[in-house]
């Protein structure tokens, strides 16, 4: 499986990703090491969106806490860099493809990561994956 993650950033060319008890949705949970990933740098951080691509190095998922009901699972990543997008893409781009039953790629990462603005790890489709991979 693929994932994407949107985040705060705070150096968008760095080899290295860390990012510690990230808010995980749609299979995030499940996310590994040596899985291909995604990274968005949130716009509500300040950041561009997509800015790389890369592979996880180290996951650890966070133990939940005793006594809270509902609970949102959350995981530490690692991320190597290995790739930079070479143009922009983010929410600008995607606000136009919400009609969330239409199949597109583009509508699965704009239903995924900004129909919510909270940041969050996420599972994504082999379709949404190849169709990032065109940034790189």
């Amino acid at each position: 499986m693929t994932f994407a993650i949107k985040a705060k950033v705070t150096d968008l060319l760095a080899e290295t990703f860390a990012f510690g008890a990230q808010k995980t949705m749609y299979g995030g949970k499940r996310v590994a090491k040596g899985d291909a990933i995604f990274v968005f740098a949130s716009e509500n951080e300040d950041g561009p969106g997509l800015i790389a691509s890369g592979v996880v190095t180290s996951a650890k998922a966070i133990a939940r806490k005793r006594g809270i009901a509902r609970q949102t699972p959350r995981v530490s990543i690692t991320i190597k860099r290995s790739a930079v997008a070479k143009r922009p893409f983010g929410r600008s781009e995607l606000k136009r493809f919400c009609d969330w039953n239409d199949g597109r790629p583009e509508t699965e990462l704009n239903f995924k990561f900004y129909r919510q603005a909270t940041n969050k790890l996420a599972g994504i489709s082999d379709e949404a994956a190849a169709f990032l991979h065109g940034f790189f």
